[in-house]
């Protein structure tokens, strides 16, 4: 069965650090996928579930520092769309903790739909200006060999 998530160069913002971080976010997604439907368990799907969470957390701080840094005129608005997200999940997760809520194929959607949109609209808008105004598209090489290296970076992303 195939992924929920195939990720594509045509979702490429153009600036690596957060297409590499979109990357682990789209494969977070597909492993709640799989864990939902392959009957893995609740728990299994809450720890998918709550790492992907954490992981989108560390990355929102990773993007708002570059454009913060960059002087990017639509940041507080992009900073507010990546807080209403968090607050969802957060209320999602509290159901979820007091078993109103279910971590369903429809949550999937919503997740995917978002990040789809996201990606496609305010992050791409947002990888022209960065690399319009300076911004370094791509890693170096000797940093590209150390990141694809090993994924020790994954935890402080």
């Amino acid at each position: 069965m195939s992924e929920l998530f195939e990720w594509s160069d045509g979702y490429s913002v153009g600036v690596q650090e957060i297409d590499e971080q979109h990357k682990e976010l789209v494969g977070l997604l597909n492993q709640l996928h799989s864990a939902i439907r392959e009957h893995h368990g609740s728990e299994a799907s809450r720890r998918i579930l709550d790492e992907l969470a954490d992981y989108t957390r560390t990355h929102f701080m990773v993007e708002e520092s570059l454009m913060r840094v960059s002087n990017y005129p639509e940041f507080e608005n992009h900073k507010h769309n990546h807080e209403e997200l968090i607050a969802q999940v957060q209320a999602l997760q509290e159901k979820l903790d007091s078993g109103q809520a279910a971590i369903t194929f429809e949550l999937l959607h919503f997740l995917k739909v978002w990040l789809t949109r996201h990606i496609n609209e305010a992050d791409k808008h947002f990888g022209d200006f960065f690399t319009q105004h300076g911004g370094a598209a791509e890693w170096s090489p000797q940093v590209e060999q150390t990141m694809k290296k090993k994924k020790w970076w994954w935890k402080f992303w």
